[in-house]
Order: C-alpha cells, then sequence, then structure tokens
C-alpha cells in the first residue's frame, strides 16, 4: 500500500480538536491530559460504518480503538515527530489543499476551467513569428526584441506575406523550412499567453504582440474548426512488457485477430486474453477520450482512423503493447458539469496556475488589508552575493538595524530575516535565473505567495470550526503514519531475523493449494477442441497440437502453458483438476481442454514465496506488542460515570 492508501486507514480513528474543549466533560486523561466526551461521540458517529469488526462497533470496543489512538498521538510528540522537515512538507500540502475552497482559490480555477471548455470547442489552425527574448535579459535586449516584433507586426498588417515574414525574421527553430506553421491546436496545447493570444484573434487576422517565456510572439489564424468529439472504444492489449512470458507477444495478438476475423466475440476475447485487466473484465471497453487525453498518439490516431462503430483496426504497436482496437461510439460533446474535474485539474498543474495564484492573492490582501514597507530590493540586492546565482549563498543572521518589515498581512509583520532565510534555503530547489535581480524577484513572489496563504491558513484555523474539525484529522494522521512507519513497517522490513523466527513460528498459515501444471489450449469450436483432446491423448505436445490444428493462417487454437492453482484465470470453472487429458470446458465463448502433466500436492509455501504475506502478519504482531507497551508506559483513566452516560446516549 502507498502512503495515502495507509494513511486512510490511520485517520478511520482519527479525531478532530474540536474548539472550545476546556469547557466539556472528561471522558479520559493519558498521564493527566484530558481527552473530552464530544471528541469520543464525534469520531464514534463519524466512523462506525467503516469499522469492520463487529466486536469494535460497541461503545466499549470502538473505546479500546480510539485509546489505542491517543496513545499513538501522544508519543508521536513525545517523539518529536511534528518536528521533522518531512512531516512539515507533508502537513503542509494537506494545508494547501484543504484551504483552496475557503481560499476563494476554487472559485479563481472554476472561472478559468469554464473559459478552457468553451475554448475547447474550437480548433485553430496558426501561423506564427517569434522573437526570442528571456526574463533573465537586461531591459536594452528586452526593449530591442519587441521593437523588432512590433516593426514584423506592421509589416503583416500593412499586407506582406506572413509566410515570407517567418522564414525571414522568425527566431523558433526551424521556421525557414515551416514558415511559422503551427497546425491545428486546441485548449491546453500552447502556454496560456499564446493560447488566449489565438483564441481572441479572428480568422485570417493578425493578434496583438503577446510576452512568453520565450519571447514575444504574433501570430495570425489561418483557420478555426469545431472540434472532433470524444470517442467511446474497446481493446484488447497484449503487453510486450510481461515478465516470464512463454509467447511472442506479436504472434498473441495475430493469433488473436484471426480468431476476431473468424468470428469469435471481441468482448470473449478481451476477457480472456488481454492484458489491460481493467478493460478486460469489461470485454475491452475504455473510458471514452479525445485528441490528447491519452499517453500514446499512436493508439490516439489510429483510433480516430476508424470511420463507422463497429470498425476494428488491425493489430498496432504502441509504447504499451500490442493493440486491437474497436470503435464502439462517437460521442456528443460533454457538458461542462461532466469534463470539470479533468480540466480543473489541468488549470492547476498547467501554466494558468499563475493566473490563480495572483486572483487569490489579491483576494487575501484585500480581505485582511496588505502594506508593502521599505525598498527591500536594493538591500537584498546589495546583501545577497552572486553566490546565489550557484546555489551557494550562506546567511547568518542580520542586526537589529537591519531587520526591518519586510510588508504587514493584516495583524502580522514579515521582516526581512524571514525572506533572507527563505532565499537560504529556496535556492537549493528553484530554478535560478541567471540574473541575480530577477533571482531575487522570483524569490520574493514565491515568499509573497506563501507568506499570504500561511497567514490566511492561520487565521482560518481560529475562526472556522470545519477547518479546523479536518485540518486536526490530517494533522494527527499524519504524525501516526510517520510514528507507525518508524516503528512498526520499517521495523519489520529490516528485521529479517525477527521476520524469519515468526515464519517458522507460524509457516502452517502458508500454504499452497493443490497445483497443476499444464498445458491448456483454448479452441474456436467444439470440433477443434475435440481434436485437440484426441491429440494430447496420443501424447503431442500442446506446440505440437498448435501446429497441426493452425494451418493456411487460420488460428483455431491458442496455447497457454504453467503452474495454476485451481481457481487461478487461466484455468476454466470447473475444472476437475485430474492428470491426463481433461474434458472439454465451454467458457467466455471458448473450448478448452487441458493435458495436466503433473500435480504438486498441497504444502508450506517457502518464505521467499510468500514473504508479502509474512511480513503483513508480522507487521500486525509487531503493531500488537508495541501498543501494549504503549499502554504500559502512559497512565490512562477513564471516567467511568462519563463513559456510562455515552452509553446510555449512544446504546439505548
Amino acid at each position: 500500500m502507498n502512503k495515502y492508501s495507509i494513511l486512510l486507514l490511520v485517520m478511520v480513528v482519527v479525531s478532530a480538536t474540536v474548539l472550545g474543549q476546556d469547557k466539556k466533560e472528561v471522558l479520559l486523561t493519558i498521564d493527566g491530559a484530558p481527552v473530552y466526551v464530544s471528541e469520543f461521540k464525534r469520531v464514534y458517529n463519524k466512523n462506525l460504518e467503516l469499522v469492520q469488526d463487529e466486536s469494535q462497533k460497541s461503545i466499549d470496543g470502538y473505546l479500546d480503538l480510539f485509546v489505542d489512538y491517543k496513545l499513538k498521538s501522544a508519543e508521536a510528540y513525545a517523539q518529536h515527530l511534528n518536528e521533522t522537515p518531512e512531516y512539515k512538507r507533508e502537513f503542509r500540502k494537506y494545508q494547501e489543499q484543504l484551504s483552496r475552497n475557503y481560499i476563494f482559490e476554487n472559485k479563481v480555477t472554476e472561472d478559468l476551467a469554464r473559459e478552457a471548455y468553451e475554448r475547447g470547442k474550437e480548433e485553430i489552425n496558426a501561423e506564427h513569428i517569434l522573437i526570442r527574448t528571456s526574463y533573465d535579459d537586461v531591459p536594452q535586449d528586452t526593449l530591442r526584441a519587441y521593437n523588432k516584433i512590433k516593426e514584423i507586426r506592421e509589416k503583416a498588417i500593412s499586407g506582406q506575406d506572413f509566410e515570407e515574414l517567418a522564414k525571414q525574421y522568425s527566431e523558433e527553430p526551424g521556421a525557414k523550412e515551416r514558415a511559422g506553421k503551427l497546425g491545428y491546436f486546441s485548449v491546453f496545447s500552447m502556454v496560456y499567453p499564446f493560447e488566449t493570444a489565438a483564441y481572441n484573434t479572428n480568422e485570417g487576422e493578425i493578434s496583438n504582440i503577446v510576452r512568453t517565456q520565450f519571447g514575444y510572439h504574433i501570430l495570425k489564424v489561418v483557420d478555426r474548426k469545431m472540434r472532433e468529439p470524444k470517442i467511446s472504444v474497446s481493446h484488447i492489449m497484449i503487453s510486450d512488457k510481461a515478465n516470464a512470458r512463454t509467447f511472442d507477444p506479436e504472434e498473441r495478438i495475430n493469433e488473436v485477430y484471426a480468431m476476431l476475423q473468424q468470428g469469435k466475440s471481441f468482448e470473449s476475447l478481451a476477457k480472456q486474453y488481454s492484458d489491460d485487466k481493467n478493460s478486460a473484465v469489461k470485454g475491452g471497453k475504455l473510458v471514452p477520450f479525445s485528441k490528447g487525453d491519452l499517453k500514446s498518439n499512436v493508439f490516439e490516431n489510429k483510433a480516430y482512423d476508424l470511420k463507422k462503430p463497429g470498425d476494428v483496426s488491425k493489430p498496432i504497436k504502441s509504447e504499451f503493447g500490442w493493440h486491437i482496437i474497436r470503435l464502439d461510439k462517437k460521442l456528443n460533446t460533454p457538458s461542462f458539469e461532466e469534463e470539470k474535474e479533468q480540466l480543473e485539474k489541468r488549470v492547476k498543474d498547467g501554466s494558468r496556475s499563475k493566473v490563480v495564484t495572483i486572483a487569490v492573492n489579491k483576494k487575501i490582501k484585500d480581505k485582511y488589508g496588505f502594506t508593502q514597507k521599505n525598498d527591500y530590493m536594493s538591500f537584498f540586492n546589495d546583501f545577497i552575493t552572486d553566490e546565489v546565482l550557484n546555489r551557494r549563498w550562506k546567511y547568518d543572521t542580520l542586526s537589529p538595524a537591519q531587520d526591518k518589515v519586510l510588508f504587514t498581512i493584516g495583524t502580522k509583520d514579515v521582516m526581512y530575516s524571514d525572506f533572507a532565510e527563505y532565499i537560504n534555503e529556496r535556492q537549493r530547489r528553484m530554478k535560478l535565473s541567471k540574473n541575480k535581480y530577477k533571482v531575487i524577484f522570483d524569490m520574493y513572489d514565491e515568499f509573497e505567495t506563501q507568506a499570504l496563504k500561511d497567514y490566511f491558513r492561520e487565521v482560518l484555523e481560529e475562526e472556522n470550526e470545519e477547518y479546523a474539525a479536518v485540518i486536526g484529522e490530517y494533522r494527527d494522521g499524519l504524525l501516526i503514519f510517520d510514528l507507525m512507519e518508524k516503528n512498526v513497517w520499517s521495523k519489520a522490513k529490516t528485521d529479517s531475523v525477527g521476520l524469519q523466527k515468526y515464519y517458522e513460528d507460524h509457516k502452517q498459515n502458508y500454504k499452497w493449494e493443490k497445483r497443476f501444471d499444464t498445458e491448456i489450449i483454448s479452441a474456436t469450436s467444439e470440433d477443434k477442441a475435440a481434436a485437440a483432446k484426441k491429440l494430447f491423448e496420443k501424447g503431442k505436445t500442446g506446440e505440437e497440437i498448435k501446429t497441426e490444428l493452425n494451418k493456411d493462417g487460420k488460428v483455431n487454437v491458442i496455447l497457454t502453458t504453467g503452474m495454476f492453482e485451481k481457481d487461478e484465470r487461466e484455468l476454466p470453472k470447473g475444472f476437475k483438476g485430474k492428470k491426463g487429458v481433461s474434458e472439454i470446458y465451454n467458457q467466455n465463448d471458448s473450448h478448452i481442454v487441458i493435458q495436466v502433466k503433473n500435480i504438486v500436492p498441497a504444502g508450506i509455501k517457502p518464505l521467499e514465496e510468500t514473504r508479502g504475506s509474512v511480513l503483513s502478519d508480522y507487521q500486525t504482531y509487531l503493531e500488537k506488542t508495541w501498543i501494549e507497551q504503549l499502554r504500559n508506559k502512559y497512565n490512562v483513566t477513564i471516567n467511568k460515570k462519563a463513559l456510562k452516560e455515552i452509553k446510555k446516549e449512544l446504546e439505548g
């Protein structure tokens, strides 16, 4: 399991900090620290349905879980896990995510997503001219580039051929060969300022000058047309990356394609042979997509080449393996609500994110008040050496006279020293300009944004009980995860001696079921399966049978070999598991006959073959032992009167 999956499990019994607890009744104390009735009731009512063990759904049973959680929380603070850089970094991520709705970020993001939705209905064919300039350039160079693109634009507006101007002046690589042609593109294909210029320019017209990180551009819109709708397809995939293949992937996809041409059902072949397990169970059906949505242009282009629902491609090779694709449906344009989640994610991840940041910062400043103090740029340009360009600048301290107020947000003064510490740390991880002045400017931009959001969150946790409750859950959940990783999970992974001993003491719990060494023939018809059965009975091998029954380019049978337990996917339902040649099984529109060469009896699995299961059980054992140690370490006192009242209220 990954960190975030485990964190969700940890949080099943995590409680939020409830405001005003000092006036509420105490349920229990841990080394004198109170835990309140209101906290327990809130957690019990919230999480009761998530508890799997019926014995823990009673008040007494759940109280045991709750006490264990509170002990872990106390121990996490005792081990100072809240002070580690890793914890602080992870917690900040959660703060950022949780506060977005309160911090106005979601509204700004939604507006940009809606704009992207409307733009995405169109594709634009454009040509452009680029005059390069970097944000690192000195003002004289920037002005020179601007004047040059301005002069070119005037020539284009006067009627000079745009393609010839692109060949002559554009500084884009390959401009002379491509004459500035971009072809058709749609939303999210270009950086946001360029995209905006394109969508704001009428067909046949020249855009205004637009600045991006690449330089100054002008563009000419050649054509605008409605974008192709999403399509729904199904596919059969044979991976060429799977380990221990007993067949050639290209040969297998051609065999499957031949069976499809011979009338076999696409769905049944996908269920039986496709290595894309998520779609295989649905007969190969994929989530609808449009061009640019998938991670394979080859797959997308071939899918869009199919004209009518029901059309099937020949086998194609992509980055993921071999595919057969069937067009199922050409979809109507989805509504904004249907696309909203995906669009908002792309807004947050792309060049529009800067627009969101600027809008959010302005709203926070307007809400709480913001005042810029002193000329920080002159001071820091002198104070910081050129070593910052090599990520080696070292900050020691500022004298009281030097440490002025950088800006004030609400009631909080942010000092020069705060910014200096930020630069000292951030220089190691930030992409730096080659110009010191620009480095300081970029650093300040980031620092101000962070300070504004931090202030907003601090005030929000004091003012908003709902937010305080949720952020409290994440705070303690992260701490408990780190505590478990340090004291249980990592220990189990590194304690090879302890793991071996646990395995030896519990090896009866780790057994193979009976296994069958098999050759499996899947045939397209009952007759071919019967023929394969007879050949098996005559002593023919699976390969020999495959060669004999697949003739003249026609695939009548597919061979699979291996060692399988009875309920594994490769063996048909109802498999009887006798040595020798089986009866014919009918499943998924196939006719299956099996040669069982050997039967391996049930037995104890070697540790190396069951390490994952043993490790999981060993971790559970270590956690149980460790919890007992915590219960001995801390003094837990239950208020029996309060517990009785809780039972009366919640259990009746």
